[in-house]
């Protein structure tokens, strides 16, 4: 969530020409990442320190998303989680290196058929903390959630088979959002 990275070539350009889909909100979302988490709990929870957390637009009831479910887990830190590799490896997570200095990125299960993405981010970082920031306003400000829902929607259409642009052009937002709630 930091608009002053150089556009980086990682997990959101992995598909290469796949294409950029926000679908109405689906109900079943909130069931699947509790489904998730019960996996994860059993596989990695001796490396959770932050919980484990439904993050982006799939946790924010009514809101138009990738159908995408998005998995915030906070951990000590990232040398020490990379022990849980494996075990995340055995839940069909695909390891791709992103933004290494902020988090470990994974999605399931497959770069050309995604059904979730993994973050492991350290519970101190200021990544943590503003991913589950711009969620909760989201959530909370309904007004904020229906200007995103529409950029979110302009920005698929134009950006329908460049994931990465599609990512990179919501930060001005997301910034913009995370400075109401620090007001």
């Amino acid at each position: 969530m930091n608009s002053r990275r150089p556009r980086s070539r990682g997990p959101a350009s992995a598909e290469g020409s796949g294409s950029v889909r926000v679908v109405p909100y689906e109900d079943s979302w909130p069931a699947g990442f509790d489904a998730e988490k019960a996996q994860l709990e059993t596989a990695i929870g001796r490396w959770v320190t932050g919980g484990i957390h439904h993050v982006g637009s799939t946790a924010v009831p009514g809101l138009a998303a990738k159908p995408v479910i998005d998995i915030l887990v906070g951990v000590e830190d990232l040398p020490s989680s990379r022990a849980c590799f494996g075990e995340l490896a055995t839940l069909r997570y695909r390891y791709a290196p992103y933004r290494t200095d902020e988090m470990h990125w994974f999605c399931k299960p497959s770069p050309a058929h995604r059904t979730h993405h993994l973050h492991l981010v350290p519970t101190g970082s200021q990544r943590y903390r503003h991913e589950l920031a711009f969620r909760d306003i989201l959530r909370a400000r309904p007004d904020v959630a229906e200007r995103y829902q529409r950029l979110k929607q302009r920005l698929a259409a134009e950006h329908r088979n460049d994931r990465e642009a599609y990512t990179e052009a919501k930060q001005s937002f997301i910034i913009e959002a995370l400075a109401l709630d620090e007001a």
